[in-house]
This record gives structure tokens, sequence and C-alpha cells, in this order.
């Protein structure tokens, strides 16, 4: 292993500010250490917000709150108050935390560091929800030691939702051109070779969509992992137009979190060095329209 890997591996196996387990990390023992099984112990802990009804469970507004919880210390604190039992002991639905798939990536990432296992959260764009275009989303991708390369993991793909959308593919090794991180996708729109209109989530898409989601992966590559409503720092305005100057600014931060390992110390450079990237104490959520301590 060559020094810089090295680097690289122990950077992604170290908790974050956001997948530290806190005074919560000894439930963490007990948990198998495949990536399988601890995607099977996240599918049992967590409900997506969206996909509630398809479990069966009628979200109180209380209960919607949960999404906005950044920290899986938070995140298990709150499990923890619905029922009390040992992570491995999968919930009824209605007993699971409410998140969305950043959540199922956070604490999949989380136990993965825990079992030493390199990992780090990608923000981007799946082409598995809606035909046509491309869904904003969040995937864990995890080092294969035996292949030697960086797998994608779906972890919010359980069972119900395998049967609802069909994938055709295996949601522990989800193809790159299935889950397209959001630097690969700034790129293909600036090279003609796909439409900006087609990523995005419900009516809001195009190029100010995609560079908020850049923003977002290239924190979440330095182990930020922020809500996907987040906003901070240089990320465009919903449907501000992009002039030389910005598309400048995010052609060189997407050949970045392109290629993540070979540009390690200059992302962790700008990102600590560059007030539009680094995440601040205070962030603007969308969802909540105010301004958010982090």
């Amino acid at each position: 292993m060559t020094m810089l890997a090295h680097e690289i591996f122990d950077f992604y196996t170290r908790p974050g500010a956001m997948t530290s387990a806190g005074a919560h990390a000894p439930l963490f023992d007990e948990l198998p250490s495949d990536v399988a099984s601890l995607v099977r112990v996240v599918q049992g802990l967590l409900l997506h917000q969206h996909w509630a009804q398809a479990y069966g469970v009628e979200l109180s507004d209380e209960r919607r709150g949960e999404p906005h919880l950044r920290p899986a210390d938070r995140m298990l604190e709150r499990l923890l108050a619905h029922d009390g039992r040992p992570l491995s002991a999968a919930r009824p639905p209605g007993a699971r935390l409410v998140g969305n798939c950043r959540h199922f990536t956070v604490l999949l990432v989380a136990l993965l560091r825990a079992k030493g296992v390199p990992a780090r959260a990608r923000c981007g764009f799946a082409g598995y929800f809606s035909p046509d275009s491309f869904m904003d989303h969040w995937v864990a991708e995890h080092w294969n030691a035996a292949e030697a390369r960086w797998v994608l993991v779906d972890a919010q793909l359980d069972d119900v939702q395998r049967a609802a959308l069909k994938p055709d593919f295996d949601a522990l090794d989800v193809p790159r051109d299935r889950f397209v991180v959001a630097g690969d996708a700034w790129a293909r729109c600036r090279a003609g070779e796909a439409d900006p209109s087609t990523f995005g989530f419900l009516d809001e898409h195009g190029y100010w969509f995609i560079d908020g989601n850049i923003v977002r992966d290239a924190a979440a590559l330095n182990n930020m992992e922020m809500l996907p409503w987040d906003c901070w720092g240089g990320m465009s305005r919903p449907n501000e137009p992009h002039g030389d100057e910005r598309f400048a600014l995010f052609d060189g931060l997407a050949a970045l979190t392109r290629s993540p390992d070979a540009s390690f110390a200059e992302l962790r450079r700008r990102y600590e060095s560059d007030e539009r990237l680094r995440v601040p104490p205070t962030v603007f959520n969308a969802v909540l329209d105010r301004p958010d301590p982090v």
C-alpha cells in the first residue's frame, strides 16, 4: 500500500462529525462485519419518508421532522427512544427512524467504518426511480479490498422497494451508469452527452441543482455528509443562470470529485481553504426555509 493510499483509507475509516456514533458506539460491537449483513441491519432501523405508505405507516407531523436529524449519534438516540432493543433487532416499520437516502447512507458508512472498512457517502443522481430521469440520491461507497476497487451500495433498496422498482442490478454493487455521482452528471452535461433538465428532483432540475450536489459531494468526501436540502457557500440559487466564472468553478470541482483518490490532497486543501465549499457553522435548510445550526 502506498503512503497516499494508506492516508486515504485511514481518512475514510475514521468516524467524522456526521458518522460518529458517540456514546452509542458500543452498540456496533455485536453487529456483523460483512457489507450485506450491515445493509440488512440498516434496513431494519430506518424508514424512508417518501416510502412510508408502502410499509403501511402514516407519518405524524412529529415523525416528519426526523429526516432533519444530521449526525448519526442523534439519529441513533431518536431510534432508541422508539425501540431500545439492540441494533441487530429489525424494528417494525412504524418503530423505525424516519429518514431518506442520505440517512441510510450515513448509517451504513458509520457501521462500515466501525468495522474497519473504508467507506464514504456519495451524492449524485439515480436513474432507477423514474424513467428517463436521474433523481437526486445518495449511496455509500466502500473499499472492496479483495477486488481492489470502490463499490457503490444502495442501502435503501430493500425487498419492498426492489419489488416496486424491479432494478436490473445488485444493490450491493450499483453500476456507475445507474448511480451517477454529481461530478459525472455535470461533466456529461457539459460535454453534451446528457441533458441537465433530466437531473434533479420533482420539478427542480438543471445545472443549478447539479452544482449543489457537487458541493454536497465534495463535503461528503471531506467527511461532512449534509442533508440533501442543506444549502451554503457556492451553490447556485434555484434556476440561477451560469456564466463563464461559475461554469469554470464547477468544471474544476467536478473534476476533483470524479476522481477523489487521485485528487485527494487537492480536494482536502480546496475544501478547507475555500468558503464556497466548506460547511459553515450554520447552513440554510431549504425545506424548513430557515437557517439551521450544523
